[in-house]
């Protein structure tokens, strides 16, 4: 008996020490189910697919007048009058300002006088000439006086066409005397005042005529970019824009919309050896006077349709250790996986994606912190009110604009 006491509490010993262990095999099971039952966590994504979209770059630019003209005196004198008033609208020969015009008025009368006195001595040259002819004919008259007379007549002739001219050019003068805006535009600020002496053909101006409607935008592009898009047009990859149906909208300082399209007038031919760019310049209407001459701008512009382009959400596109671009895409399986991906322009909160997606691929746009590579995650569609807080502001009103 005392034998099998001994057993029995043997057994019972070794039962107490391996509950323990027998405890700590079921923990990680017990962790696995929790793990399994967790929910996979919800993801936004966006389904890629090929679309056709405009090609709109946006430019810096400065707002330039069509025209600007200094006014200048064209005759020496006295300022007595100014005849308008600073910052207002003006038309091609209005007067701006007077000149004394007393001694331009006493060298008419001059001339005026001259010009008389020529003519009473081409009548008096006409009758002599006609009398010697006369006698010419009647063989009373030498030829050499029949000469005489005729040079005498033709010398009086040019003396009146003379005369004619410096009367001409008096009354120009004095036409001069009334300075006039050469154009129609803004005129700027009084550059002199009455009782001023002002020079013909000073280098001084005595105002300034800016034409604002309509209105020029300057705007530079890189040589490289002008290749690129030349290169995209011959091999297909963008479709070419009619010169006539190419957009060109204003994006303002404060990143409005300005109301009026406008046209592309020309690309320069030459490119800024410091900058390496190139100007191109459009016109725009400027009825409200919105547009003033130096003010900063951008400019949109329609260059090009690509036909099957592929874009995703900005925020989409991540960055790995060496720079480049990726996103993440969920398989058929709904595990995620890293794509890497070539990246084009930004345009509207899109980012056009050259290479590494496919149509029908499923883009991660929202959750990154949610999941790692190779983990399950349940799909949900993206919208774009939920896009709205990522956007660059004023772009949807640049794409809606253009389109």
């Amino acid at each position: 008996m005392s034998g099998l006491r001994a057993r029995t509490a043997c057994i019972l010993l070794m039962l107490a020490a391996t509950a323990p262990l027998l405890a700590g095999c079921d923990e990680p099971t017990a962790a696995t189910a929790a793990s399994e039952a967790a929910p996979e966590p919800e993801v936004s994504v966006v389904v890629a697919k090929p679309q056709s979209r405009a090609v709109v770059r946006e430019l810096p630019g400065r707002v330039a007048p069509t025209r600007v003209a200094e006014v200048r005196p064209r005759v020496s004198g006295i300022v007595v009058e100014r005849l308008f008033h600073q910052g207002t609208e003006v038309k091609a020969g209005d007067p701006l300002y007077r000149i004394d015009p007393r001694p331009f008025e006493v060298e008419v009368q001059s001339n005026q006088a001259a010009l008389a006195r020529a003519k009473a001595v081409l009548d008096q040259a006409a009758q002599h000439a006609h009398r010697v002819m006369t006698l010419y004919n009647q063989k009373a008259m030498p030829e050499a006086e029949n000469e005489k007379a005729i040079a005498a007549q033709r010398q009086a002739e040019a003396d009146v066409a003379a005369r004619e001219a410096d009367l001409a050019r008096a009354k120009l003068n004095l036409d001069y005397a009334t300075i006039r805006a050469p154009i129609d535009g803004i005129v700027g600020a009084a550059l002199v005042s009455e009782g001023a002496l002002v020079v013909q053909n000073d280098s001084t101006s005595l105002a300034t005529i800016q034409q604002i409607d309509p209105i020029y935008a300057d705007f530079t592009q890189s040589v490289t970019e002008l290749n690129q898009l030349r290169r995209a047009f011959e091999t297909g990859e963008l479709d070419r824009i009619a010169p006539d149906a190419m957009k060109v909208r204003l994006l303002q300082d404060d990143g409005t919309i300005y109301s009026i399209p406008g046209k592309l007038l020309f690309s320069d031919a030459k490119v800024d050896a410091y900058t390496g760019q190139v100007t191109l310049r459009g016109e725009f209407p400027n009825p409200r006077r919105e547009l003033l001459p130096g003010m900063y701008v951008r400019v949109l512009i329609e260059q090009g349709i690509d036909s099957d382009s592929i874009a995703v959400p900005q925020q989409a596109i991540q960055r790995n250790g060496g720079g480049g671009s990726e996103v993440f895409v969920v398989k058929d399986d709904g595990r995620v996986a890293v794509q890497p991906v070539r990246t084009g322009s930004l345009q509207n909160g899109q980012v056009f994606v050259t290479e590494g997606l496919k149509s029908g691929d499923r883009v991660v746009v929202e959750g990154f912190q949610k999941f790692a590579a190779g983990d399950k995650v349940r799909p949900q569609a993206f919208t774009e009110a939920a896009d709205a807080s990522t956007a660059v502001p004023g772009e949807n009103k640049a794409a809606q604009a253009l389109r």
